[in-house]
């Protein structure tokens, strides 16, 4: 099952870094918050990624064409025809497709121009934004077992984001806007999707989130996780050090893999 990762939007609440670089590209311990997501997954055995790139792609497509050189110690020999060795080879299991989705383009529209490396199968996708402790195989299995077209990860959070309605069965019936101290399930990302979803995208400026998913839980196609475990997206200067300080501390929730 491939695992898209939207990665393309320009992160304006977090300027201080995304500025000069795509958020997900923004560090947390040396290395993107992208690659921690995408570590998660693959500890769970998914190691097909396709990233929804377009706000300064180029500088995600550079960072994976110098992964390799990133970690590995490597010697130049400049006495010796600028000879190169690389030592202590380290790669991972793999395969990276970057995608320019655009520079403007809407979460829904990002998901839709990647259809094509999907192909008639069910997918996963999160923003590449975000990490959890969530079980990503406990999370397939639910998806599998409630049969709806979309199955997005659950969790309660103290702040202002657009949250879930949650019915009988898991379903979700509604979204809508939440207060501070509003203790509702908001969508955390971590979604398991089914190719029929590529259906309800219309075009670029088609918006994941309201667009798609609203119809869908209006349908009682949307169903939802609930993870009760650690969440945390990184909106702010202030989140990112939240997660830097978590990462410092050697005690990193989302951090599953050895």
């Amino acid at each position: 099952m491939k695992v898209v990762l939207l990665a393309g939007g320009m992160g304006t609440r977090i300027s201080e870094e995304s500025d000069y670089r795509p958020k997900p590209m923004v560090e947390i311990g040396g290395m993107p918050i992208l690659w921690h997501i995408m570590k998660e997954y693959s500890h769970y055995g998914y190691n097909d990624f396709i990233v929804c790139a377009g706000y300064k792609q180029h500088m995600i497509k550079k960072w994976f064409a110098d992964y390799f050189f990133y970690m590995s110690d490597i010697t130049f020999d400049f006495r010796h025809d600028n000879k190169m060795i690389v030592h202590n080879r380290q790669t991972e299991p793999w395969q990276v497709t970057v995608v320019d989705t655009g520079y403007k383009t809407m979460t829904g529209g990002r998901i839709r121009r990647i259809k094509d490396y999907i192909g008639n199968e069910s997918f996963m996708m999160t923003y590449g934004d975000g990490v959890c402790d969530v079980n990503i195989s406990d999370l397939v299995d639910f998806h599998k077992n409630m049969g709806g077209m979309v199955t997005l990860t659950a969790v309660k959070q103290r702040q202002q984001k657009g949250i879930l309605d949650i019915g009988l069965n898991n379903t979700v019936r509604a979204f809508r806007e939440k207060a501070a101290d509003d203790g509702a399930p908001i969508n955390a990302g971590y979604m398991v999707l089914e190719p029929g979803v590529f259906d309800y995208i219309k075009d670029d400026q088609t918006v994941f989130e309201t667009d798609v998913l609203q119809k869908l839980a209006e349908q009682g196609e949307l169903k939802s996780f609930e993870h009760t475990g650690f969440w945390q997206c990184m909106d702010t200067l202030l989140e990112k050090r939240l997660l830097e300080k978590l990462w410092d501390s050697g005690q990193a929730p989302w951090k599953v893999w050895e």
